[in-house]
């Protein structure tokens, strides 16, 4: 009876090491799920998203393993993500904090935001009025938010949000990225912080994680409330495609 006991504790340690190693290696070299905390992608993402982001996307860096070890120099087998990307990003300033935006600017374009309108190396991008979108504040009182289709140079089309064209960021200085680096933008334009602050910048080619692919989940609430999933699943987001 011992040692059959002793069999089978070892056969179930092994049996979770090798469990963990696989959702180890899945996680690194091709998916890794992550969550909205925050507005700044709406309309595309909402608070309480729940998606995959494929890693092999742009290649792998030492951001694409656990805890950053740093064992991979640079990036290797890379891929020149594509301007409209939605992509998580290690935030330049700490090179800890897990950001998501979309690709605007690629390696040596100028942009730069003209009367709200994202003007991309000296061209005004193409954006359509649509209806409004409705969101809610943090007592649940609804409220309408101008949503226009903008259609990037390369024929991606995309929603966004503007409070207004008269915001703080709505004119900007020029803006040229750097070689290897690019230049990224929240959705939710007058409420997001980006590469148009200082404190986010340039995004460094190293710093990319991987491209948003799709939602897997999504909860109007605290997930772990499961009492509250009839009312707070949004089942009609679950395995959407991410734009």
């Amino acid at each position: 009876m011992s040692r059959k006991s002793s069999g089978g504790i070892a056969e179930t340690f092994w049996t979770v090491i090798y469990a963990v190693v696989i959702a180890l290696v899945v996680r690194t070299v091709a998916y890794e799920p992550f969550n909205i905390p925050s507005g700044s992608m709406i309309p595309t993402l909402l608070v309480g998203d729940y998606l995959f982001v494929s890693k092999f996307s742009y290649g792998y860096s030492k951001y694409s393993l656990p805890f950053s070890l740093p064992l991979i120099p640079g990036r290797i087998f890379f891929s020149e993500p594509e301007r409209g990307d939605v992509f998580v990003f290690k935030l330049p300033k700490d090179n800890k904090t897990d950001y998501i935006k979309r690709i605007i600017g690629l390696p040596g374009d100028k942009i730069q935001v003209v009367g709200g309108i994202l003007n991309i190396n000296g061209k005004p991008v193409q954006r359509e009025r649509v209806n409004d979108f409705i969101d809610k504040d943090d007592a649940g009182n609804r409220y309408p938010v101008t949503r226009y289709i903008e259609t990037l140079p390369n024929g991606h089309r995309h929603e966004i949000l503007e409070v207004s064209d008269v915001q703080p960021n709505d004119n900007t200085r020029v803006y040229t990225v750097p070689k290897g680096h690019y230049f990224a933008m929240g959705d939710n334009r007058d409420n997001s912080s980006d590469s148009r602050f200082s404190d986010v910048g340039y995004i460094p080619r190293v710093n990319l994680v991987g491209r948003a692919e799709f939602i897997f989940l999504s909860v109007d609430g605290a997930l772990w409330k499961a009492w509250q999933w009839f009312w707070t699943l949004r089942t009609d987001r679950f395995f959407q495609g991410i734009k």
